[in-house]
């Protein structure tokens, strides 16, 4: 199934730009000041609100003060939940991010009751510099069993195909590029240029620079019968492309993307969403600001297995 009911969240606590990443993250601005964390906070705390409001479940694990992870706030990037009970942890480009990977947010995820039957820790390739940082960088379609992967410092390509191999996916390797200042740079992640739905996709196809890299992901979603919903780069850095599909308790579907993002959108791309589902949107400015990352990035999905009894 492409979308799952239950999203794990994590609460920050010291939430703030994080110079680290930002040395390949250029959507990243740095606006921090004493009131960073306290509006973070109130943007996550109103995400969940709305989120549960529509009967989606969600997970929320509270960050620790030490050590010091300012991007704990996006989970996506180290860890994913599978429907086979397999939890996967990521190498992560960013050495303050590597400590993300905390034992007690996997037991709080079971608390909730769901089974975890295999960890399978591929994390160790930090120590090569190789990097694949989980649904940041691989944009999966579980329906065809499709992997979609920008190579980036955050996507290995060697390390993404042996991933793809591993799990049984078809890998759909790419470069995508954004303006930066006066050049044109690697996009950082996979999941800020496209989404990919139930029964469409979302992507910014100016950004593939190369023709036949462009054209084989175009026909690579064609294939899969699911209507291609295109974004300017515009809409990309305002975030458009980072978006989650997903289900409530009653099986009602919605994409999820932050009101940046939102208000983004042509009225034509939104009523082409609104056609397969409700869309639900939140203020995320200053995490989307200061940590270049917006909704998709705060949402590591939960596929697991449910314990029995």
């Amino acid at each position: 199934m492409q979308t799952t009911d239950t999203v794990l969240m994590i609460e920050p606590i010291a939430f703030g730009y994080n110079e680290q990443t930002a040395e390949n993250n250029y959507f990243q601005i740095n606006t921090e000041n004493e009131n960073t964390q306290r509006k973070a906070l109130e943007e996550f705390q109103n995400f969940v609100s709305k989120l549960r409001e529509k009967g989606i479940n969600v997970i929320t694990v509270k960050d620790t003060l030490k050590p010091h992870t300012p991007d704990s706030i996006f989970p996506n990037n180290w860890v994913s939940f599978g429907s086979d009970g397999k939890v996967f942890l990521y190498p992560m480009f960013a050495p303050n991010r590597r400590d993300e990977r905390r034992p007690e947010i996997l037991e709080e995820v079971q608390s909730h009751g769901f089974q975890i039957k295999e960890i399978i820790d591929i994390s160790h390739t930090e120590a090569d510099g190789k990097f694949l940082e989980a649904t940041g960088s691989i944009i999966f379609d579980h329906d065809y069993k499709l992997a979609y992967g920008s190579v980036s410092l955050r996507l290995d390509k060697e390390l993404f195909m042996d991933f793809c191999q591993k799990i049984g996916y078809e890998p759909i390797v790419f470069h995508s590029f954004q303006n930066a200042g006066n050049e044109r740079l690697p996009i950082y992640h996979t999941n800020v240029m496209m989404c990919v739905a139930d029964r469409f996709v979302v992507i910014c196809l100016d950004s593939i620079d190369d023709e036949i890299e462009r054209e084989k992901v175009q026909e690579t979603i064609k294939r899969s019968g699911k209507e291609l919903i295109e974004i300017s780069e515009e809409q990309m850095q305002n975030f458009a492309g980072n978006m989650l599909q997903v289900h409530n308790s009653e099986g009602k579907k919605f994409l999820v993307m932050s009101e940046t993002a939102y208000y983004s959108l042509t009225q034509d791309q939104i009523d082409r969403i609104q056609s397969y589902c409700e869309i639900i949107y939140s203020n995320l400015s200053t995490i989307e600001t200061n940590g270049g990352g917006s909704a998709r990035c705060m949402l590591a999905e939960v596929f697991l297995p449910k314990t029995q009894g």
